[in-house]
């Protein structure tokens, strides 16, 4: 029986990284996206060639349901267990910029309400919602049987301020106080939980600034002189995925080039 994924924000970028990642191991995928069906159903078609070039016969189903709402939370959920009947790994990755960059100073409540709600009030309850399934799961699995897992997109921005998105700066350092907090939590019943902090990653978000970072990267911003891809984070979720960290929980992986390393 293939373990199963859901993945939110997986039509694109690093969502859709991680989704073939996933492919490639074998998993069952479910693909959240808020409102290109278009890229979800390539993503999903391409998952699928993935997996039969590794060996593997994979269901992907698509799913949109925006992860701000409680009521399309639940659906999510209830797609999931209706096709699948199971939830092995939760990958929290949806998430959103401030749709106008503007100085803390003048920034607006509408785009904060926004950001939040998406990056953090999402995940959040949605996470909260699996851990139950999952505890579920894990007291009618025989014993010796893998364990589900949580993963949680972060950011670099964490701890990195950038005065002119401090809703996003925000809603990133609360996510991984959120892992630590569902690690604690969830460890009696061996389910582990994870942040995965990207660094600067090429994605439709990263586009608009494409050539400040191309100088800065050139100017030894990271150790590593390169962008990140969306393929460097899914292969941070499979070494997860497949059980490399057993005595791990809370722990996060810095995916950004060596970004967080203090340098004289």
């Amino acid at each position: 029986m293939n373990r199963v994924a859901l993945i939110t924000g997986a039509s694109r970028g690093i969502g859709r990284g991680i989704a073939l990642a996933l492919a490639r191991l074998g998993h069952d995928l479910v693909l959240n996206y808020a409102g290109r069906a278009d890229a979800a159903a390539q993503t999903a078609e391409d998952c699928r060639q993935t997996a039969r070039a590794a060996g593997h016969t994979i269901r992907v189903e698509p799913c949109q349901a925006d992860i701000s709402q409680a009521a399309d939370r639940q659906r999510l959920l209830d797609f999931t267990r209706a096709g699948f009947g199971r939830l092995d790994l939760l990958v929290n990755n949806a998430g959103v910029a401030p749709a106008v960059r503007a100085d803390i100073l003048e920034a607006s409540e509408e785009s904060f309400d926004r950001v939040l709600a998406i990056n953090l009030k999402g995940p959040y309850f949605l996470t909260q919602q699996a851990a139950r399934w999952m505890i579920d799961q894990v007291r009618e699995a025989p014993p010796g049987a893998p364990r589900p897992k949580i993963i949680i997109i972060s950011s670099i921005s964490a701890y990195t301020a950038s005065i002119n998105r401090g809703d996003y700066c925000l809603s990133k350092a609360a996510l991984s106080m959120m892992t630590k907090l569902f690690a604690v939590r969830l460890a009696e019943h061996g389910i582990g939980v994870y942040e995965i902090r990207p660094g600067v990653i090429a994605t439709d978000m990263t586009a608009a600034v494409k050539e400040k970072y191309d100088r800065l990267i050139a100017e030894g911003l990271t150790p590593i002189r390169r962008w990140g891809t969306p393929e460097d984070v899914g292969r941070a979720v499979a070494a997860i995925a497949q059980d490399l960290f057993p005595f791990s929980t809370g722990e996060v992986f810095n995916v950004d080039g060596g970004f967080h390393l203090h340098r004289l």
